[in-house]
């Protein structure tokens, strides 16, 4: 499946989430029910993942995990906040870079139009 079409469907479970429930929930509800969209299609996905950061070859567990890792192919980082903000795609771009991982999604919940509350990133 190219990315894409990929991207387009993982982001179309987001908006049904969405409107299902609206905003105003825990970043941690609408991971769970967007976890459980992407299984229904069959869709594999790492929930929670752990990112190490490799710091002059040495691996160090800090505790960061991806929200989402969907088909090892791009990040899904989840937010339920006012308003993204840069500090919030620095962490995606973060992620992105530890992970090896060149596309990811940041989505935030807590808008009344998830449409525009969904940016995407290439490194």
């Amino acid at each position: 499946m190219e990315f894409d079409e990929l991207s387009n469907r993982v982001i179309g479970y987001a908006i049904e989430v969405h409107r299902e429930l609206g905003p105003g929930l825990l970043e941690s509800t609408y991971e769970q029910c967007l976890a459980h969209e992407l299984s229904r299609d069959n869709i594999s996905f790492k929930l929670q993942h752990p990112l190490p950061v490799i710091y002059k070859s040495v691996r160090i567990d800090c505790g960061y995990r991806v929200d989402l890792l969907v088909e090892d192919k791009f990040i899904l980082e989840l937010k339920s906040v006012e308003q993204l903000n840069k500090i919030h795609a620095a962490q995606l771009l973060t992620y992105m870079k530890l992970a090896r991982i060149k596309t990811g999604l940041l989505i935030n919940f807590n808008t009344q139009m998830l449409k525009h509350s969904i940016k995407r990133f290439v490194l």
